[in-house]
């Protein structure tokens, strides 16, 4: 099911980097310098054809290509950039989905838990026999396992840091945590009705 539904985020970054791909095929001036600069590299590749370019034109092609080299390295440190803040989105997001599946695999394991004891209460009642451990299993029911996040669905898929509070309190519902509270009224104050 949830392979055919759109991912939000997906679709925002494809548009982005076709954009992306877009203005370096629309920049003429970059493009124009590669050819301008491997045509005048093939012809002037050997000792020879260097030697016979005048000083003029070998500082002209130096200064081009230094500029090339310039307007190269700014575009691939914004591109290594960009791919970084992805690969941390990714990362983040991975997280957050692993931290839900974990509380409602426990969820899960928990309602498990309570059929299991009713049906076992409810047999030792039929059958006049009592349990030997008084119908405990010896485990507490989790106190904030099944903790309610308000969420209220925008247009835009929830940011980096949005996701990175509601895996904090995903983890701390798992683990039962008392940080539950105070993680589940920063959210609220800070995502959902910041002031």
């Amino acid at each position: 099911m949830m392979e055919n539904s759109p991912d939000p985020g997906e679709t925002e970054e494809e548009d982005e980097e076709e954009s992306s791909l877009c203005s370096s095929r629309t920049n003429p001036s970059l493009l124009e310098e590669i050819r301008q600069l491997s045509l005048a590299s093939n012809s002037n590749c050997s000792y020879e054809g260097l030697s016979c370019m005048p000083s003029s034109a070998l500082v002209e092609l130096l200064h081009r290509v230094e500029a090339a080299i310039r307007e190269f390295s700014e575009e691939l440190v914004n591109q290594l950039a960009r791919r970084d803040e992805l690969e941390f989105e990714k990362e983040v997001k991975n997280t957050f989905i692993t931290a839900l599946m974990e509380v409602q695999n426990r969820q899960k394991e928990q309602r498990d838990n309570s059929k299991r004891k009713r049906r076992d209460k409810a047999l030792s009642l039929q059958g006049g026999a009592v349990s030997s451990n008084g119908g405990n299993t010896g485990t507490m029911p989790a106190k904030y396992l099944n903790t309610v996040i308000p969420y209220e669905k925008k247009t835009t898929p929830p940011s980096v840091d949005d996701l990175q509070m509601l895996t904090k309190i995903l983890y701390a519902m798992k683990e039962d945590s008392e940080k539950v509270p105070t993680l589940l009224t920063d959210y609220i104050l800070k995502v959902l009705c910041p002031t």
